[in-house]
């Protein structure tokens, strides 16, 4: 997309400079920018079609129309509000830059999702994941350290795998972690977790190809950090040799972190500031978990949780 000038009512020019707002100003991801500048250019695309090439031409039924054919293109309702929420949010940057006096998007709702509770772990399947990848190997201890700290932490797998070697303090022990819009939060770190990072550090790092010089905690080929996708692959696998047979993923990790605590009585407040969560309605569906879960554990164990006619005799 070409850059213009703000008065310019170019519609790719505009998009571009709102993608340069949230880059340079409110500095978000670059895999949240890259989907937002995806949804805006589709956008962009349909609206040439239908003949306009102008940011303050767009209407209403535009948009309107727009999110009908993604739905007709077989779009999930979470793919169709987040191109939504793109969209509402360009609108308002059109209104704040003096390109057009009204917000076409602002009376627009989006597509009603289900909400999907998260898969998560009982504590015995965590250990025996934990467990999987031994301690006899450089690759073993690290792999141990990552999943002892994701769990411990509830960190987001790019967090994960972006700790530097100055991320972890030790006294106490806590993780300075950059999350989402590069927004910094202090995470504590569990006392097994400190652990499994120590021998990871003594025994297992300095032994890995390329560590020597590594600023990365978790290095992976050639001293770089360990890859999102190659922590995926490893979780995948320990998940296989603990016969865990739910959806694994390094999310799962931090679902079970956050429901785990959540169900031994910690605030929702505190949960919602360690997850690095903007809303505490995001933090809120782990609660739903956790209420889900007992009534499982009710259901199973309680001699009155099914109803059944009584007899006869406890009639009378």
């Amino acid at each position: 997309m070409s850059a213009a000038d703000p008065s310019d009512g170019d519609l790719d020019g505009q998009i571009g400079l709102y993608l340069d707002v949230l880059r340079v100003e409110r500095g978000l991801a670059d895999a949240t920018i890259a989907a937002y500048g995806s949804d805006l250019a589709q956008l962009s695309a349909f609206a040439v079609s239908e003949g306009i090439a102008d940011a303050a031409a767009i209407d209403r039924r535009l948009v309107e129309s727009f999110l009908v054919a993604l739905s007709e293109r077989g779009l999930s309702a979470r793919s169709r509000t987040r191109a939504l929420s793109a969209i509402k949010g360009f609108c308002r940057f059109l209104v704040q830059d003096g390109v057009r006096e009204d917000d076409p998007a602002a009376r627009i709702t989006g597509a009603k999702q289900g909400r999907t509770l998260p898969d998560v772990l009982t504590v015995d399947d965590v250990a025996a994941l934990l467990a999987a990848p031994g301690t006899d190997t450089p690759r073993g201890l690290r792999d141990t350290a990552m999943l002892e700290l994701v769990y411990s932490s509830g960190l987001r797998v790019s967090e994960l795998c972006g700790l530097t070697l100055n991320a972890l303090r030790s006294d106490p022990p806590i993780l300075l972690v950059r999350g989402k819009g590069n927004k910094e939060r202090v995470v504590p770190v569990g006392p097994r977790a400190v652990r499994a990072i120590g021998v990871y550090l003594e025994e297992g790092r300095p032994l890995l190809p390329g560590s020597a010089g590594s600023p990365w905690l978790f290095v992976g080929r050639g001293g770089k950090p360990l890859t999102r996708q190659g922590f995926w692959k490893n979780i995948k696998k320990y998940g296989l040799l603990a016969g865990i047979d739910k959806h694994l993923s390094p999310h799962t990790m931090r679902h079970s972190f956050a429901t785990h605590l959540l169900e031994g009585g910690a605030d929702l407040r505190s949960v919602q500031a360690m997850l690095g969560h903007a809303d505490i309605a995001t933090t809120e569906i782990y609660t739903h978990v956790s209420s889900q879960r007992l009534r499982d554990e009710y259901q199973a164990a309680h001699p009155r949780a099914h109803a059944r006619r009584p007899d006869r005799t406890e009639e009378s």
